[in-house]
Order: structure tokens, then sequence, then C-alpha cells
């Protein structure tokens, strides 16, 4: 993984720069950081976590910490994974005047469960034999209230807190409608999980999964959105706190991992003997995508299906479907 992961948080909790907020809750072997901007008028959280993101951990936050819970005016969910969205029950429930807010792409699948497994989840079940097992979907079942938004965002807008305000940035690839929000005052940006390095890390650093962003060119493209911002502070939802030279590293070591991604599906492609269904082509790279076991490997689908379809819209390679509708890939050379 790029950067350096301290301790089990992954580094500093609490108020990291003036009026903002690193809130990190247990996320099984990870964590996840929710973000507050806290103005002289209002405050603004990014994500929510799971249930008890919200109910054990943001909520004895603010009162430890002094924040006035009717400051807290806007909660953004940066997309519609269950770990980002599945406290939003929990914080209506608690303070029903908090505004909860997401991208319009994304909105569907931030309010309905299942569809969320359906359509995120459940993407590669029926043509490339990919999904989750029961036990991870009964997992996000329970740990996810999801209710509907307030309204939704396109990108663009600015949140006036009093004395700060914050930026709403659109960058797609992990998701469709994916945000992240920028701080100026602090030149600090809250990614969430649009830009994910080399390897997801447990919450003590060592890899988890491969970085499952999904539309590579549009991901390719926030990384460089993200960058030209300049941020001092590149603020993640399960990695640790990238700071300076440190940010940098990280935006420099994802833009290299989809340069890898690509060079190792080539190869594959190139040496196979006929057409690959994604899974295979997965599996025959193995370590060379990155070091996880074989249950974990095979979450790279979600990038390599990226890649691979921007190959392939680039004439490099040519999708098919086998007769029980798999999909195929061979290399067009």
């Amino acid at each position: 993984m790029t950067g350096d992961v301290v301790g089990r948080t992954g580094g500093s909790v609490g108020e990291i720069r003036p009026g903002l907020h690193r809130i990190v809750a247990p996320l099984g072997e990870r964590f996840i950081a929710m973000y507050l901007l806290v103005g002289d008028d209002a405050a603004l959280l990014v994500d929510t976590g799971v249930r008890e993101s919200i109910t054990e951990t943001l909520l004895p936050y603010l009162d430890s910490a002094g924040i006035d819970r009717a400051k807290l005016r806007w909660a953004i969910n940066t997309h519609c994974d269950y770990d980002h969205t599945g406290g939003n029950g929990a914080l209506r429930a608690a303070l029903p005047h908090v505004e909860l807010l997401a991208h319009r792409l994304d909105a569907e699948l931030t309010e309905d469960v299942q569809r969320l497994i359906d359509e995120r989840y459940g993407e590669f079940r029926e043509t490339d034999g990919f999904d989750d097992p029961p036990e991870t979907t009964a997992y996000l079942r329970g740990v996810s209230d999801l209710v509907p938004l307030d309204r939704t965002l396109a990108g663009g807008e600015t949140f006036d807190l009093g004395g700060r305000t914050a930026t709403m940035l659109h960058v797609p690839g992990h998701s469709p409608g994916h945000l992240a929000v920028h701080d100026p005052a602090n030149r600090a940006v809250m990614i969430g999980d649009a830009v994910l390095g080399a390897t997801v890390p447990y919450a003590d650093g060592s890899p988890a999964f491969p970085p499952t962003y999904r539309d590579t060119a549009p991901y390719a493209a926030s990384i460089e959105a993200v960058r030209a911002l300049e941020p001092e502070l590149v603020l993640t939802a399960h990695y640790p706190v990238y700071e300076g030279a440190g940010a940098a590293r990280f935006l420099d070591g994802s833009a290299d991992y989809v340069a890898e991604v690509d060079a190792v599906l080539a190869d594959v492609l190139r040496a196979a003997a006929e057409a690959q269904t994604t899974l295979e082509l997965v599996r025959t790279a193995g370590a060379r995508l990155g070091p996880w076991p074989p249950e974990a490997l095979d979450y790279a689908i979600f990038p390599a299906t990226g890649n691979l379809e921007r190959l392939r819209d680039r004439g490099l390679v040519v999708e098919s479907r086998r007769g029980d509708g798999m999909r195929t890939w061979r290399w067009a050379e």
C-alpha cells in the first residue's frame, strides 16, 4: 500500500486541523473514517459509516468534543456503498434535522439496499460468475439502515458553514456519482473511496483486497482532479492520513496501479491460447495484481473489468460472450 500506516486507525483521530475532525469507527477488521467540518454557524458530516458508526462513535464524539448536535446541518454520502451510507437511518433517527445528501447518480442505490446488492455488488453475477458470499451480503444487510435522501447533488455545490466553506467535487470511477469534499481553508480534500491506492488495507495496515474502482477512464481523471487541487491533506475512508509529500505519493501510486493492471492484463491476454473470462484472467495474473489470498483476489474483477473495457474501447481487446452467457476477452492483435 502507498504510504505509512500509523496505528489501527491509520493515523490521527480528532480535530486534525482547525474545524476539521477525523472520526474513526470500527468496521470489522478495517475501519471507516468519517469527517466533520465545523464552521461558526453549521457543521457538515462526510459519510455515515454503518449503523453503529453513528450510535457508538459519531454521537458520543460530538458530545465529548463539545460540538452541539443541533449545529450539524448536512451529511454527505460520498457514494452508495453500504459502509458510507449504512448509518443514514441512525443519523436521521437521532438528529432528524440533518439533511442527507448524495450525488444524483448514486442516489437510488443509496436509498435501497436490495438495489445496492443486486446492481452494484451483484453486477458480475450473470456475466462473469462472481458474487459476494452469502455471509457478506447478510452482514451488510445487518449493519445498514438506508432511508430516502433529502435531496441530491451534481457536484460543484458550495456549503457556507460560517467563516468557512465546503465544496462538492464529482469524482467518478469507484462509483458513477462519487463525491469528494474540498475544504480550502485547510487545503484538505475528503475523498471517501474516490482514489484507492494499490491495495485496500485492514486496520493494521496489511493488504485486505484490491482497489475496487470500476470505471477506469473516469477513475484516472478523478485522480488528476484531486491532484490539481494541490492538497496538503488527502483524507480517505479506509487509509492513513496522507499529508504533503505523502499525499502526492498516494495519488501517484494510485495512477501507477491503473497502468500496472493494463500491463498485466495485456501480458496475460497475449499469452492465452483462447478467449478468457474475467475471473480466469484475474486468477492467472494472481500475485501480479497484488498480495491477496484467492478469496480476496477475485475482487480484482472490479478494476480488471474497467481496464478491459478501456482496452476494448481502444481497439486492443475484443469482448465476446460464450454460449453460457459468460463474458470473455481476447487480445485483438
